[in-house]
Order: structure tokens, then C-alpha cells, then sequence
């Protein structure tokens, strides 16, 4: 039996999944690595520990399935975007380690950026705001202060990749230095316009272009292993929520689909026209298959699940991230109580850095049930607000939203969920979208599903939450979380 072999680089592990081509799985595994914050909000991973890791759970879901290397048909990668590794090409070491996404060390620089007026022409070619997330920031930090690496950079020693670029250098023992559009999409140095790496926006970084990678579509064969799985095709890359996009099946203009994990991310198909966001959305590219690109507006909380394990490692008010449903469903309600998850600034559509978390309207009566409830409601609040903006930038009402990723188990947030936006909330029976989505990549480039059609059957729905809640109780309960919102925004400065 063939399978696909997909590889998941997230923000907090790394998972491998095998697949057949009836979408069933044959193996799975997954390993956690260290979370490294060397100052208050800084964010880095051991760029070695995530290939380690990766690495070694292929291994494991390969064993699981009974299978060997030659029984993978091709290997597609989906990952956390955004981080930024920066490696010497020959020795194959990286010189500083992975600046996550999460990362804020470069909020001071962007908001130079914006003092000089270039947000409208980097919106414009990139679809994105600017901020401290993407990765053209973390490159430039990292050219400008890890002695020695701007000369390096200058004798074109030096390689630039998101973490799908790193595994797949890794994977052809450094042969292939690639990375596909969505993840270029999302370093602020690519225009999703011409498709192309944008020369003056690498002068405005001062990042040499001898660094970056080729760009390839989402679903084509663009490298082969080396090692024990040598000859086999790396065929699938996306990252991580666009990947979920196409794993949801939301392969039409106007399908949504929200994932819950370390943070949220909302993403709308747009179709084959990019979008430009009024409401400081992302403008960012879906996939490019056959040759067509596929673009997407994107709202991203910077936390989501984050706020759960917050709860359970910091507070300790819960064991395990699983008790938050129970313990947040023994009250009717927050008694008022309102928990604004900005820990690391807020994302769309508010864009501040510079917001830090809080929780608001404590009473004597308030307690630990209480703050549990409010930080679901924290995680919902914040897709509300995303879901308005979508639907002001494409003028169309949304009809549903489906929903993926570790907290979308939790059936009392589905429903919160449901009820602030006042639309359906649809969960597929295979929760693993992300993973699926860069199977369904990989296996259509080499024909182990023959179109789109084949793999949309698999998509069934799970369960549907419907809207209890008056537009009246709506409206209140979003007008106190404005209230609570701006009492968080610019924090850092007041």
C-alpha cells in the first residue's frame, strides 16, 4: 500500500501523520520541543530540535503504518509561518536560533516604518500590515545584531528560510532551498501581485536577495529526500492555515474557516483576485495549483489555546487544558467577568503591539469558573470581531463558519462561539484539516487523487452549533468587550 506522508511543524511540537488514499491514518506522531524567551516578549525555538523532532516522529508514523520509505508515495509539509531561521549554506548550521511568530522584539522598527509612510506600498504589493509577526523584520534583526552574519550575508553565505524551507533543506541534505507562495505570502518581502520577491522592499529591509528561496506552487513535486528516505518526492507545502483552507474543502469564494489553536486564524477564500482589506485584514494567497493562484483575506489572534495553558501552567486553576469546558460550564455565565487574551499584542483588525492581556470587571463574587468562562469568551470575542470585518471587506454576509484545531473539541466554545457570531459553526468529523490539507497537496501533484473532486468527498461535518443567543444579547455582550478592549490597547505606552 502507498501513503501519504505529511509533516505538521507547529508553534509548540511537531507531528507526522501517515495517510492512505482513502484519507484513513496508518500512523501518527508527535513531539513536543522547548519554548526559549531569552527577554519579555521574545519567542525562539532551537532550529535543531524542530528538524530533531520532525524528523524522528516521520520516523515513528512510518513505523506505526508498517511501512517503509518506499512505500511513501510523497511527503507534504505544512508549518507554523512567519518564524524566521537564518542558516550558513555551508556548514548547514544556523547562526542565531528561530525567531517564532510570536516574537515582538521588532514592534520598535515596524512602527519606524510606519512613521516613514511605507504602510500603504507594503500593504499594497504584500496584502499585510506591518508588524513585528512577519518575517522581513526578524531577518533584518537578526543581519543587524548576531555578530559576524551581515558580512556572511554579504559573500552570499547565508540562507533564509521560513520552517518549511528548513525541513526541506534538511530533507535533500541541502540541495533544495525552496518555499512555496503561501509562505513567501506572509514575509513581507513578496509580492503577491507579480508573484515574484520584491526588490525595493529588499532595500528597504537591506536583506540580500543571494538569501531567499525559490518560490513553488503549493502542489508540485520540488524536491526529492536524501537519507533513509532518499528518492522520495517532497510534492505539498503550505502553510499551516492555509493549509487548513484546503483541507476544510473551502475551495470556493466565500467558504471560511477558523482554527483554533496556540492562536486562531480565520481565513475567507476570495477566489482568484486579491482583495484589499479596509479594515487592516490580511491580504494573503490561499494556494497556487495548476498554475492558478487562489487568494484569501486572514484575521489572526495572536492567542487563543495560549490563554487555556496560560490558565493551567501560570494560574493553575485547571490541571489539564481538557477541564477548562467542565469548569467554565458549571456557571450561566462571566458574572461580568471580561479576559482580553493580549499577551502578545492584539492581531486583526485592531493591529497593537502594544496591548497586553487583562482581566476586567472583578467582583468579590467572581471566581475561578468564572475567569474560565471569560477566557473562551476572550478566544470568541476575538473571531467576532474578525468575522465583521470579512464581511465589510467582501460585502458579502457569511453563511457558516467551519472550525478545526485542538480547541474546537470544546463543545462550549463552539456554541459561545456560534452565538457571537449569530451564524453556524460547522465541525468535520476529521478534525486533522491542517494535516489533510497538505496530503490533499501533495498526493493531487502526483496523481494519488485525480482532481479536487476525488478528496472533497471526504470532508463530512461532525457537528453544527446553532446561534441561541438574541441579537440584543449580542450586541450587549460585544459592546462590553469593546469596553473591555480598549482598557488593554496600548498598554505598553500609557
Amino acid at each position: 500500500m502507498k501513503y501519504i506522508l505529511a509533516l505538521d511543524q507547529g508553534t509548540t511540537s511537531s507531528r507526522a501523520v501517515l495517510l492512505s488514499q482513502d484519507g484513513q491514518v496508518h500512523g501518527r506522531a508527535q513531539a513536543l520541543f522547548r519554548q526559549i524567551y531569552p527577554k519579555p516578549g521574545w519567542v525562539e525555538h532551537d532550529p535543531g530540535e524542530i528538524w530533531s523532532t520532525q524528523f524522528g516522529v516521520a520516523m515513528d508514523a512510518l513505523a506505526q503504518g508498517g511501512g517503509q520509505p518506499e512505500s511513501i508515495a510523497a511527503i507534504g509539509i505544512t508549518n507554523q509561518r512567519e518564524t524566521t531561521i537564518v542558516w550558513d549554506r555551508q556548514t548547514g548550521e544556523p547562526v542565531y536560533n528561530a525567531v517564532v511568530w510570536q516574537d515582538r522584539r521588532t514592534a520598535g522598527f515596524c512602527d519606524q516604518l510606519r512613521e516613514q509612510g511605507c504602510e500603504a506600498k507594503i500593504q499594497h504589493k504584500t496584502g499585510l500590515v506591518i508588524d513585528a509577526y512577519f518575517s522581513a523584520s526578524k531577518i533584518r534583526w537578526i543581519l543587524d545584531n548576531v555578530p559576524g552574519v551581515r558580512k556572511l550575508a554579504e559573500q552570499c553565505r547565508l540562507a533564509f528560510g521560513t520552517v518549511d524551507s528548513w525541513l526541506i533543506w534538511k530533507l535533500t541534505d541541502g540541495e533544495r532551498h525552496v518555499t512555496d507562495v503561501t509562505n513567501a505570502s506572509r514575509t513581507m518581502l513578496f509580492n503577491i501581485r507579480t508573484g515574484q520577491w520584491d526588490d525595493e522592499l529588499l532595500d528597504l529591509f537591506q536583506i540580500p536577495r543571494s538569501m531567499l528561496p525559490e518560490v513553488v506552487s503549493s502542489s508540485e513535486v520540488c524536491g526529492k529526500c536524501h537519507g533513509v528516505l532518499a528518492g522520495v518526492p517532497i510534492a505539498g507545502i503550505a502553510g499551516d492555515q492555509q493549509a487548513a483552507l484546503f483541507g476544510q474543502a473551502c475551495v470556493q469564494p466565500g467558504m471560511v474557516k477558523c482554527t483554533y489553536g496556540t492562536g486562531s486564524f480565520m481565513l475567507l477564500n476570495t477566489g482568484d483576485q486579491p482583495v484589499e482589506s479596509r479594515n487592516k485584514l490580511l491580504t494573503t494567497i490561499a494556494w497556487r495549483l495548476d498554475g492558478t493562484t487562489t487568494y484569501a483575506l486572514e484575521g489572526s489572534v495572536f492567542i487563543a489555546g495560549a490563554v487555556v495553558q496560560w490558565l493551567r501552567d501560570e494560574l493553575q486553576i485547571i490541571r489539564s487544558a481538557s477541564e477548562i469546558e467542565e469548569l467554565a460550564a458549571s456557571v450561566p455565565d462571566t458574572a461580568g467577568v471580561y479576559l482580553v487574551p493580549a499577551f502578545s499584542g492584539l492581531g486583526a483588525p485592531h493591529w497593537d503591539q502594544y496591548a497586553r492581556g487583562a482581566i476586567l470587571g472583578l467582583t468579590r463574587g467572581a471566581n475561578r469558573a468564572h475567569i474560565a468562562r471569560a477566557a473562551l469568551e476572550g478566544i470568541a470575542f476575538q473571531i467576532a470581531d474578525i468575522i465583521s470585518a470579512m464581511e465589510s471587506d467582501s460585502g458579502v454576509p457569511l453563511k457558516e463558519v467551519r472550525v478545526d484545531g485542538g480547541a474546537a473539541c470544546n463543545n462550549l466554545l463552539m456554541q459561545i462561539q456560534a452565538d457571537l457570531l449569530g451564524v453556524p459553526v460547522t465541525r468535520p468529523s476529521n478534525p486533522e484539516t491542517t494535516i489533510l490539507g497538505a496530503t490533499y497537496l501533495a498526493g493531487l501533484a502526483i496523481g494519488f487523487w485525480p482532481d479536487q473532486a476525488a478528496i472533497q468527498k471526504h470532508w463530512t461535518a461532525d457537528a453544527t452549533f446553532t446561534p441561541h443567543m438574541s441579537k440584543a444579547q449580542r450586541c450587549a455582550r460585544l459592546a462590553g468587550w469593546r469596553r473591555a478592549l480598549e482598557r488593554a490597547r496600548d498598554w505598553e505606552t500609557a
